[in-house]
């Protein structure tokens, strides 16, 4: 599993990946993962890099790369399993997660997708008051120009068709 980190997150976890990988031969094991604030609250947004797929989750308590990387991954789980994406999570996202890396981000294309999804989270999160699962439903219906101004849940479900046969 390859996840993609900036700055601000690396610093905060400790980690400072000085490279780039080429995308993971499993669209489901690349992540791309962004700290960012609303109202003086830390919070993660994790994408997956292929769909855009993406989970919010807490920043705080997260001082090191195994917690990070643990809250990550149940945070990914719980947003596949509402929707309805249980048993992709558990055949190509879990057995990746056996060996990670850690990366510097991949393009400027999908920081600038994830850079329009923090600016929404931000609005549900600090205006709206949507709970964390709320913020990834509705970042994940929303269309991104990245994916063709197609839904990012669209996109994963796509994906995991052409995935899964």
């Amino acid at each position: 599993m390859i996840v993609r980190l900036t700055q601000k997150l690396g610093k905060k976890i400790h980690v400072s990946p000085t490279k780039s990988y080429p995308l993971d031969s499993n669209p489901l094991a690349d992540w791309s993962a962004h700290l960012f604030t609303v109202a003086r609250t830390q919070y993660i947004l994790v994408t997956n890099t292929a769909s855009l797929y993406s989970a919010v989750l807490y920043g705080r308590g997260i001082s090191d790369d195994m917690r990070f990387l643990d809250r990550m991954l149940s945070t990914i789980r719980e947003v596949m399993e509402e929707d309805g994406l249980s048993l992709v999570y558990q055949k190509l996202v879990a057995p990746s997660s056996a060996t990670v890396v850690f990366s510097k981000a991949f393009s400027r294309s999908i920081t600038g997708s994830m850079n329009d999804h923090i600016l929404a989270s931000k609005l549900f999160l600090g205006e709206v008051d949507l709970s964390l699962h709320e913020t990834s439903f509705k970042l994940n219906s929303t269309p991104l120009s990245a994916i063709e101004y197609g839904s990012p849940r669209n996109a994963m479900q796509v994906l995991c068709t052409d995935l899964l046969g």
